[in-house]
């Protein structure tokens, strides 16, 4: 199988933020598989054939791109930010599990910068101890999951990230989350939220978890919770590199 399947990370938005490793592949490339809007992302060219797809189309995706490397394309999945963080390498390697005759292909993910590290940068250094991420949706886990974790994370005392945090379908689901951290860490506890980072689009802000309302989210959200060592330092957010 002389073909190849990249599986990269675009960045939060921001062109400037595509690591020349990502460019390099992308010129190379044959193909580009994606969701519409990050394939979107990627400027056409001759001799660049561009297959894009709905949101929710991950495995076919996978699959697709696969069998596209398998018949001696070079193929380059996209994803926004990092592709191994709430994205298509784990997709990749799925449908891999179902394929072993291709699993001799030359298959490699390219990192990307992720929107909680853009986020984070952009107010200072909130994630600058322990923390975690969580993706909010529960489209591909039951929802007492979510909540399981919140509060297990919110009584360690992790600093936190949340992805894909409120839906036009699922909008009572993040008040349910506010209540959780507002209950174990207190009023007092900041909470940045970072809209559409890098992009012409953003807006960000940073309050208290008594002055977060859930409408401050939706879906090009991303959202930082501090941990109890937290704190403003001028205009910026930080948490201190020492726990007790």
């Amino acid at each position: 199988m002389n073909g190849s399947l990249m599986v990269v990370g675009l960045g939060p938005g921001d062109t400037a933020l595509v690591t020349p490793e990502v460019s390099a592949a992308l010129a190379a490339a044959t193909d580009v598989v994606g969701y519409l809007s990050y394939v979107a992302r990627v400027p056409p060219r001759e001799g660049l054939t561009v297959h894009a797809s709905d949101n929710r189309a991950e495995l076919q995706r996978a699959r697709q791109a696969l069998t596209l490397a398998a018949e001696g394309r070079r193929v380059v999945v996209v994803s926004s930010g990092d592709p191994g963080v709430f994205a298509m390498a784990s997709a990749v390697f799925e449908a891999l599990e179902d394929a072993p005759e291709l699993q001799a292909l030359d298959i490699r993910v390219l990192p990307g910068i992720t929107a909680m590290l853009a986020a984070a940068a952009r107010v200072g250094a909130p994630l600058g101890h322990d923390f975690c991420a969580i993706n909010l949706s529960d489209n591909l886990k039951p929802w007492a999951l979510v909540e399981r974790r919140l509060q297990l994370a919110a009584e360690a005392d992790f600093a936190m990230a949340f992805y894909n945090p409120r839906s036009a379908a699922r909008p009572h689901q993040f008040a349910r989350a506010l209540n959780i951290l507002h209950a174990e860490c207190g009023p007092d506890r900041l909470i940045t939220f970072a809209h559409a980072v890098t992009t012409a689009d953003e807006h960000i802000e940073t309050v208290t978890l008594a002055e977060a309302r859930p409408e401050m989210a939706n879906m090009r959200t991303v959202v930082l919770v501090g941990n109890s060592a937290t704190r403003r330092v001028g205009r910026h957010v930080y948490t201190p590199r020492r726990a007790d």
